[in-house]
């Protein structure tokens, strides 16, 4: 089984008979190697009313102009520059999005320390469970609030 397929994405969307979601100027970032992941994750938040953007690699990312409101969905592990070296950059860059970081392992706990010394907002396992995403997504929002 895939990447795309551990992450139980339908299960947050919307189904058809609900209503439309309304449009939200919030943007998300999301930053993963796997396609099918970027496409599952695009298409589950746009159903909840974001705005997605996606990026095949860290690089891209930093090489983009990012919104002053944002947060950024990423991966932790992909090829050359991984997740969390990628958040340092951006921290270099006093860019203060809040992250979201995405294992597709067990969490060795000097991970999540590390992550937390960077300001990750959280620190998700695939798979995702129904609605985790979208509660740091919104709480991540929430916090950066004035």
């Amino acid at each position: 089984m895939g990447p795309a397929c551990r992450l139980k994405i339908p299960a947050m969307a919307r189904s058809c008979q609900d209503s439309p979601a309304s449009v939200s100027s919030d943007i998300i970032l999301v930053v993963d190697d796997d396609a099918a992941v970027r496409g599952a994750l695009k298409f589950a938040l746009e159903l909840e009313g974001y705005q997605v953007r996606t990026y095949g690699d860290p690089e891209a990312l930093l090489a983009d102009t990012l919104p002053e409101r944002a947060c950024l969905v990423v991966d932790y592990r992909m090829p050359g520059l991984d997740g969390l070296s990628m958040i340092g950059r951006l921290r270099e860059r006093l860019v203060d999005l809040p992250v979201i970081l995405i294992v597709s392992e067990a969490l060795n706990p000097g991970l999540r320390l590390q992550a937390g010394r960077m300001g990750v907002q959280d620190v998700l396992e695939k798979p995702l469970s129904d609605g985790m995403l979208l509660d740091s997504i919104r709480h991540a929002f929430r916090s950066t609030q004035a």
